[in-house]
Parts: C-alpha cells; structure tokens; sequence
C-alpha cells in the first residue's frame, strides 16, 4: 500500500481507503495526519508476528532474522531476583516476517527481558541486556544480566552478571505502577555502539533525594533519565550523566526513553534522547558523547498536543472512569492525554525514524478507545531530528497498549515496525503486529 505524502495523494488515498474497506476490514489502514510532499511511503501488509503478545522489543540482525519479544499472559517464574510479573516470549524469523518460531527459554528460567536493549556489533556479536539492574553487594553497585550470541540468535548465552557503577541511585526508592515492590533500575530500548567500541545506553530510576511522587500513584516516585558507559563490550557499565531529571514534569518525571547516535548533518555525533514523561514527550541531546546534555524540551508531532482536552471533551462527557464516575474534566489525570514508549533510529541514509503511541485520554482510552487520536504513530524526519513534518497513524480508535518497536532492514530506507492491538483484560485477543515500510525521498 502506497502512502504518497502530500495534498492531492492524502485526498487520493481517502478515496482508495473508501473503495477497499472491505478488502482490509481486518486490517489497520496507515493514513498521513500531516505530509510535506518530499516522501513516498510504501506500506506492506500488517501481520501476525507474536500471538497473545504485548508491548514488543526487536532486533533485526544483519543476515535478516528478526528477533521480536513481548510478554503473554503468563506468570513468569519466582525468583529472588526483580522480574515482570508477566512471562516473555521470544519469536524469530528468517524469512522476511513470512513465518515465525518460537525461541524457547531456558527450562526453569524466564530469560531475557529485552526490554533493556539488544545490539549487533560491527564483528556480528549479539549483546542484549536484562532490562532490570538490582542491587550489588556494594554500596553503589547495580547487578545487570548480560546475554551474548554469536550465531545470529541460533543460541544465546547467558546470563552472566554484569556490574554497574551507580554513585547514589536509590534502589528502593519507588515502587512501580501498581504500588508493588520495585528494588530496582530500568534499562530500556537501545544500546549503541560508538566508533571506537564503547557502548552506551539509557536507564531511569531515582538517586537518593529523589522523592516526588507520581501524580496518580503516590508510591511510584518521579524518575530521572541516566546514561551509562562500557569500555569492555558491555562487561562493566559506569554512570556517565543524567539525560534530564525535573520533578514538575509531566506525571512521571522521565521515564521509558530510547537514544540514538546521529551520524550525519552538521552535527554528527549528537545522542538524542527521547523520554516518556506521563505527558508530552521529552527531548534532549548531547554533543559530547553523553557527559553534558541540552535542556529537555517537549516533542510535540503534527500538532498532537495531549493538554488540549477540548478537542475530545465532548467524546468522552458521558463515559464514566474506574471508579464509576463521569469523567472529571477539570482533573488533569482524567482527560488529559498522554504519549509513551518512544523509539528511535537513525537510517544509513540518515533519515531518522520515530514511533510512539498516543493514549487519549490516558486512562478512558483503556475502555474507550475509539477517538481517532489514540493509536500507534511514525514519524519521519529528513533534517536530524529538528522537524518532523511525516507522520503516519499506524492504528487509530482501537485498543492497544500504546508500545512499539521500529528496525531498519538490511535493504536501505526499509524499516519493519511492530506494536499490539489488545489490552490486560482476560479473555481479550491481544497480539503482536508487524509491516514492512519503504521510504522514498522524491
């Protein structure tokens, strides 16, 4: 399916989608929310690619295999050390998404998370991190679990404990979203690989004076965006900085992000952060390798501003919350929208590709999905990151957890992006989705 990004083809397109509904009755249409003309955007078919999944993690390797990973509605195995409550599933394929196994876990184990990011570097070798860092035995010491392949995922060794220099975090500090327990770091999305071998990556949590509450769950403490280093291929990490940290942000302070290293443009070399904050999404970059980073700023995509509730409050007037009530709409946790679980990536050709959901509002949007703003996004952004005028609704008015995952494909300017439709709830289909999609700069 071909999306031409401008004027006249968004009119066309209508026209099409209005002519094949029935044809695609099954399917999520990609329809433009806003176009500068410059792209043709070239959509494959949405698949199946992890039944019963939710909230996916990817790797595309090299040789073509995609390694996607998502939790199913399993418990996962007690441990002492932190885990998802929920159990993971790991599927691959090596036929361009045609078919998929299942990977199994080790027996009495529940494995990788890679939620905490996964890597290929230059020799090949696959690194993928546990996305929990626990508490060491020594002060300021976090334990993460580094996993390695070196066959293309055909196997995966593992885990093997990995040390984590962490001057004052606080691993006890918060609890998580639901008010359990959470002695624990958060990796979370990508590992990079700098020109000289060192690696980077992206983690949040709190360090010690860290005790803002989160505005709708008052045992989860507002967290801060950090990165940490290795010089030895992921054996040993050290904190290098915090990304951004500001206890009046959003409803979470900074949470969930994902960095990428842009190579081209006039400022190669740049980290760019992308973070959740409960809200808008966050942006900050750095120019130094990570030491010292911009002041945050917010990332607002083809005007979808999740504060302006007077665009939906009428939708949501009659429908009552949680707990049995209408919708307060003077309360900014009830209609207020909020934007989660960005990805990023920089192509060969340095275009660089965003995904994102949307939830409207933040909470109604879980037994009232409907609003055409609430959905899975892609953004395209032809200048490095200082304007992203392509921006594509993957899915719009039905129920998905809002979390995706984007990979460039071994062939230039061809990305393959996943996301869920389903939620929680027993008894609710839920799946894991993929597509292909080729970019054409006219």
């Amino acid at each position: 399916m071909k999306l031409l990004t401008d004027k006249k083809s968004t009119l066309l397109t209508a026209a099409w989608l209005a002519l094949n509904l029935t044809a695609f009755a099954a399917q999520n249409i990609p329809e433009m929310v806003e176009a500068d003309g410059k792209l043709r955007l070239d959509f494959g078919e949405e698949t199946l690619v992890l039944p019963r999944g939710l909230q996916p993690s990817m790797l595309y390797t090299k040789s073509g295999a995609i390694i996607v990973q998502a939790q199913v509605p399993e418990k996962s195995l007690p441990t002492k050390r932190m885990h998802y409550p929920s159990a993971v599933e790991t599927r691959i394929s090596r036929d361009d998404g045609k078919t998929w196994t299942v990977f199994p876990r080790k027996p009495d184990e529940n494995g990788l998370n890679m939620e905490g990011g996964a890597i290929q570097l230059h020799d090949g070798t696959i690194l993928a991190l546990d996305t929990y860092i626990t508490p060491g035995a020594k002060p300021d010491e976090g334990i993460g679990q580094l996993y390695t392949s070196t066959n293309d995922w055909r196997t995966l060794d593992g885990p093997q404990d990995v040390a984590f220099d962490l001057p004052n975090v606080d691993f006890y500090a918060s609890k998580d979203d639901g008010g359990h327990p959470h002695d624990a770091q958060r990796l979370h999305r990508r590992i990079l690989e700098l020109p000289n071998g060192d690696l980077l990556t992206t983690f949040y949590g709190q360090i010690k004076g860290d005790h803002t509450p989160s505005t709708y769950m008052p045992l989860m403490m507002k967290s801060r965006t950090m990165l940490v280093r290795s010089t030895d291929r992921g054996q040993h990490w050290k904190l290098i900085s915090t990304v951004a940290v500001d206890p009046t942000i959003g409803t979470e302070g900074f949470d969930e992000p994902v960095v990428t290293r842009i190579s081209q443009g006039p400022n190669p070399g740049r980290l760019l952060c992308l973070m959740r904050t409960g809200r808008e999404l966050r942006e900050s970059f750095s120019d130094d390798d990570g030491a010292t980073w911009s002041a945050h700023q917010p990332l607002v995509f083809a005007g979808l501003d999740v504060y302006r509730t007077e665009l939906w409050v009428d939708h949501f007037r009659s429908f009552k919350g949680a707990h049995g009530k209408l919708l307060d709409e003077n309360n900014p946790d009830d209609l207020r929208g909020a934007v989660v679980d960005p990805d990023l990536i920089e192509l060969r050709s340095g275009l660089l590709v965003a995904t994102f959901g949307v939830r409207i509002p933040q909470k109604a949007c879980w037994a009232h999905p409907e609003h055409p703003w609430n959905g899975n996004y892609l953004a395209i952004s032809q200048d490095h990151g200082k304007t992203w005028p392509n921006v594509v609704r993957l899915t719009s008015g039905v129920l998905t957890t809002h979390y995706t995952a984007v990979s460039e494909t071994p062939a230039d300017n061809k990305i393959y992006v996943t996301y869920d439709l389903g939620g929680w709830s027993k008894g609710m289909n839920r799946d894991i989705y993929g597509r292909f999609l080729e970019i054409t700069v006219k």
